[in-house]
C-alpha cells in the first residue's frame, strides 16, 4: 500500500517525528560506557508513554523476524546493524551503538535512526563509517521531492556509499509509511535514476542508508531479529522520515 496524507495527517506526522527526534536525542545524551541496553528500552518505554504514543515495535511480528519484537527500541553495537533486540549487554568505551526508534501517535507513525560512537576512544574506520551513511542520508533527501522517482533517491544515495568503497546490501532499505510503520514503496540504498514510483506531496519515506565496513552479507543472531555484518565488521545506519511537499522534501524526524 502506497498512502497519500492529508493535510491534517501530515501535520500529526510532524509532531510524531518532532517526539522521535526529541526521544533518540535524549537517549544519546544517557548512552555512556557503562550504560545496558535494556536501560536504554526502558527509557525509551517511558518517554513513549509519557508522550501518549504507542511503540511500532513491542507487538510487531513481520515474516522477517521471530516471533514479536518485545521491545521499544533497536539497539545494535558494533557488528550488528539492523533490528537489534535490546539484550543484557554494558556498553563499553569505543562502541558503535545505533538506536532505532518508531513510534506512532495521532494515528500516524514517524521513523528514525541514528549512529554513534559511545565515551571517548575512537576506533579506527568507525567515525567515517558513520559520516557516510550522514551524507548518503542527506544526498537521498535532496534527490526527493514531486515527480523525482524511487530510483532517484535510491542512486543518490547509492552514489555516495559507492563512492567512499563500501559494499551495498538491498535485502533492506528504506520505506513508505504512514498510518503504519512499514509501507510501500520500497527505497533500495541504491537504484537507476529515472526509475521507479513517482513521489507526490503527502507521501512520507523513511530513508535508511546502512553500510557494513567490508561485506554486504547478513547473518541473524539466535535471537531471530538482531542483523549483524557476516564478517563481523563494524557497521552504522542512519535514517530520516521525509514528506514530500509542493517544494522538494521536508525533514520530520528533527528535534523542535
Amino acid at each position: 500500500m502506497i498512502e497519500i496524507l492529508n493535510p491534517t495527517m501530515l501535520a500529526r506526522a510532524g509532531d510524531t517525528g518532532a517526539l522521535v527526534a526529541e526521544i533518540l536525542h535524549t537517549l544519546k545524551g544517557r548512552s555512556a560506557v557503562g550504560t545496558s541496553l535494556l536501560d536504554i528500552d526502558r527509557w525509551a518505554k517511558a518517554m513513549i508513554v509519557e508522550a501518549g504514543a504507542q511503540s511500532c515495535y513491542v507487538d510487531y511480528e513481520p515474516s522477517f523476524g521471530r516471533g514479536p519484537f518485545g521491545h521499544y527500541i533497536c539497539t545494535a553495537v558494533n557488528d550488528a546493524v539492523l533490528h537489534g533486540r535490546p539484550y543484557d549487554y554494558t556498553l563499553a568505551d569505543g562502541d558503535l551503538l545505533t538506536l532505532d526508534l518508531a513510534v506512532s501517535k495521532g494515528g500516524v507513525a514517524a521513523d528514525a535512526a541514528i549512529s554513534f560512537l559511545v565515551g571517548d576512544a575512537q576506533p579506527p574506520g568507525s567515525a567515517e563509517l558513520i559520516e557516510v551513511t550522514e551524507r548518503a542520508l542527506a544526498a537521498g533527501i535532496a534527490a526527493a521531492g514531486p515527480g523525482a522517482r524511487i530510483g532517484d533517491l535510491s542512486h543518490a544515495i547509492g552514489t555516495v556509499l559507492r563512492e567512499e568503497g563500501y559494499p551495498i546490501n538491498t535485502e533492506f532499505g528504506g520505506h513508505g509509511i504512514g498510518s503504519t510503520m512499514h509501507q510501500d514503496p520500497h527505497v533500495p540504498n541504491t537504484g537507476r535514476p529515472g526509475r521507479g514510483y513517482k513521489l507526490r506531496p503527502g507521501l512520507l519515506l523513511a530513508l535508511e542508508p546502512w553500510v557494513m565496513a567490508d561485506t554486504d552479507k547478513l547473518v541473524t543472531d539466535a535471537d531471530g531479529w538482531t542483523l549483524r555484518s557476516a564478517t563481523g565488521c563494524r557497521t552504522a545506519h542512519s535514517e530520516h522520515t521525509i514528506a514530500i511537499t509542493d517544494d522538494g522534501a521536508e525533514i520530520l524526524t528533527l528535534p523542535r
